[in-house]
């Protein structure tokens, strides 16, 4: 392909990110992967400069762009190999004219207020768009960091995390031995971190009552040395599907799984109402954490979508709270740093409910945060968390 081929093929596909963002269709990951395989006349340097072109518009543009042409246009002001490939070539974009120009910027102006309400400072938001490094968590069930590393040329240790590796960000993982035996799982040393903080140990009841695929479910199971119960609930079916599969090949048989109804998460639990000795939610939140990775996420959050978000959150400590049991731990999780979702919503929690407290944390990594602990990219080297554990009284 020519470099003016190239540059069209991502300003499509940024119309198609564009417009998913703005309807709430797939995630660009998604929309790249289909775009990229339906072009079979790309070949493997063309997908990844295409791919590249496309992300660094994204995270060049802080609103929502009226276009891909737009944002790639913004792109090209700063580049002038860029700005010539719109030549007006047969494959190529028109040639630039007159014509609006996407802004370059972090964040909506609305969240950007919102994330230094949170004591989010500029340079900390920059960072939330840096490119993520791909971490893996060990499964010490089946393997060891030495015999894990020892097939990774480019393994690193992760500080704080003696069962965390730290590649390259392209490395390829999913083809290769380590993690088809299951010796390995992909999961950011922030979740990690956070999922350190319910304290699993052998024979527990345990609840993680958001689970999704189940990344923090099998990291529990391990910190459990597969010994106890725990009970994998979500109300996504087609997420929670995924977690069967990958406990059987983690060689975890501890866990069982439950389909929740939304809105009415509590109905199904009633037989572990005040037994669970930890229950782990890792809630539905905006995801400002996770910009790294998702950096289009920014352009789909609106004021009113956080305010259902916060809602949920609300609702789900509540459901949680009913499972644990006297002198047992709720352990509120987001891959946020909004207040909202973190500080502010774990102290409003604790105001409705005196008979609970707030645990001190003493992760290996993060800071204090009001009555839990924050992690983000720039001062942790990690997605962003906020996690808390609220402690019953006996």
């Amino acid at each position: 392909m020519t470099p003016a081929a190239r540059t069209q093929a991502a300003i499509e596909l940024l119309d198609q990110i564009v417009a998913a963002a703005r309807d709430g269709g797939a995630s660009a990951d998604v929309l790249l992967a289909r775009g990229l395989a339906a072009r079979r006349y790309a070949g493997s340097k063309d997908r990844r400069a295409i791919r590249a072109l496309v992300y660094a518009a994204i995270r060049h543009c802080g609103e929502r762009p009226d276009s891909g042409r737009a944002a790639m246009l913004a792109l090209a002001r700063d580049d002038a190999a860029l700005a010539a490939s719109f030549d007006g070539s047969t494959y190529g974009p028109a040639a630039i004219g007159d014509e609006p120009v996407a802004p370059a910027g972090i964040a909506p102006d609305w969240l950007m207020d919102a994330l230094r309400a949170s004591g989010i400072d500029a340079a900390e938001a920059a960072a939330l768009l840096a490119r993520a490094p791909l971490d893996l968590r060990v499964n010490t069930l089946l393997a060891d960091v030495a015999t894990v590393s020892a097939a990774f040329a480019d393994a690193q240790a992760v500080p704080g995390l003696p069962d965390a590796l730290r590649l390259p960000p392209d490395t390829l993982v999913e083809t290769g031995q380590p993690w088809r035996d299951g010796w390995v799982e992909v999961q950011d040393a922030g979740s990690q971190l956070v999922t350190l903080a319910a304290g699993a140990a052998p024979d527990m009841r345990v609840v993680d009552l958001c689970a999704g695929g189940g990344g923090k479910t099998l990291a529990l199971a391990a910190a459990m040395a597969n010994r106890g119960a725990i009970l994998a609930s979500d109300a996504d079916r087609a997420r929670l599907s995924r977690l069967a599969p990958r406990a059987q090949r983690a060689g975890v048989s501890i866990v069982e799984t439950r389909l929740l109804n939304p809105g009415r998460e509590g109905e199904p639990l009633t037989d572990w109402a005040d037994r669970a000795d930890i229950v782990l939610i890792d809630a539905p939140c905006s995801g400002t954490g996770t910009w790294r990775r998702n950096p289009e996420a920014r352009w789909r959050l609106t004021p009113a979508r956080l305010a259902r978000l916060v809602e949920t959150q609300a609702r789900l400590l509540n459901v949680g709270a009913a499972l644990v049991r006297p002198g047992g731990a709720l352990v509120h999780i987001v891959c946020s740093l909004l207040d909202a979702e973190g500080k502010d919503q774990v102290g409003a929690f604790l105001a409705a409910n005196p008979g609970w407290r707030a645990a001190p944390l003493a992760l290996p990594g993060g800071s204090p945060h009001g009555s839990g602990m924050r992690l983000t990219p720039r001062s942790s080297s990690t997605d962003g968390f906020f996690v808390a554990k609220l402690v019953r009284a006996c």
